[in-house]
């Protein structure tokens, strides 16, 4: 399994954002599974996060959230560590 792990769809603007993001923190490989291609990841993305919409990041073994929650960690200084400590 990749170390990143994002959950979402072919069109969704903030899973754009999000791997924009990751990637500018140099991230080269993310693992997206494309709930709108696969329904069925749709329940195991909600059972494993407790949330419905997209996207969902996955650091490691740590649910980072949404778009917002990224930026929000990114803001705050975390986001670089937690991608270290997976790399």
């Amino acid at each position: 399994m990749s170390s990143i792990v994002m959950y979402s769809t072919q069109v969704c603007p903030y899973c754009i954002s999000a791997e924009r993001l990751l990637r500018s923190r140099g991230v080269e490989h993310i693992e997206k599974i494309l709930i709108d291609k696969e329904p069925a990841r749709k329940q195991e993305m909600m059972d494993r996060t407790g949330r419905r919409t997209v996207p969902q990041v996955f650091i490691g073994e740590t649910h980072v959230g949404g778009y917002d929650d990224l930026a929000k960690l990114d803001r705050e200084g975390g986001l670089v560590p937690l991608l270290a400590s997976v790399a």
